[in-house]
């Protein structure tokens, strides 16, 4: 991967995790964020790592969904 590339892939990671709240919620501690990141990373070596992609592939589909809606009823 290019550095632009690598550059923008990171910036739109890094806007995901504001977007979700995490900052916010974390009060922007990083070792707080990191740690869930770790956990997260756990559950998906586990044996539910099926279940848990396809949950949280669902719920980010929708909620980009939703945002997508509500963006289009502000143009109108």
């Amino acid at each position: 991967m290019k550095r632009r590339e690598r550059t923008r892939h990171l910036i739109e990671l890094g806007g995901l995790v504001v977007k979700a709240g995490l900052v916010d919620l974390a009060d922007d501690d990083r070792a707080t964020l990191y740690g869930a990141f770790l956990a997260v990373a756990d559950r998906l070596r586990g044996d539910e790592r099926a279940n848990a992609l396809a949950l949280w592939r669902r719920k980010g589909k929708r909620a980009f969904e939703a945002e997508q809606d509500i963006a289009e009823k502000l143009q109108t």
